[in-house]
């Protein structure tokens, strides 16, 4: 399967690494590499993951990673992991 990034959660991911290489640039570099990581696993077990609680779909999945929930669909027919975007803390 391919991983595709959106725009929308290149634009997220780029503000949130910011913010945390503002005090800590080291800590978001390992960041940004752990979660490239996870992401690429996707491509063995699509389905591993939660289905999303933001967008309510069998295809659409939660990947949680140091309290971030990265949503991404997952279309078999087409054989593509799309990563929707990229979420840090909501009120439940």
């Amino acid at each position: 399967m391919k991983v595709l990034l959106t725009d929308n959660y290149i634009n997220r991911l780029n503000r949130q690494i910011q913010y945390i290489a503002e005090d800590k640039p080291l800590a978001a570099r390992n960041f940004k590499a752990g979660l490239s990581k996870r992401i690429v696993e996707l491509q063995k077990f699509p389905f591993k993951h939660r289905e999303s609680i933001f967008y309510p779909s069998k295809e659409n999945r939660d990947l949680v990673y140091k309290g971030y929930v990265i949503v991404y669909n997952v279309d078999s027919i087409k054989q593509t992991i799309t990563i929707i975007t990229i979420i840090k803390h909501v009120d439940y």
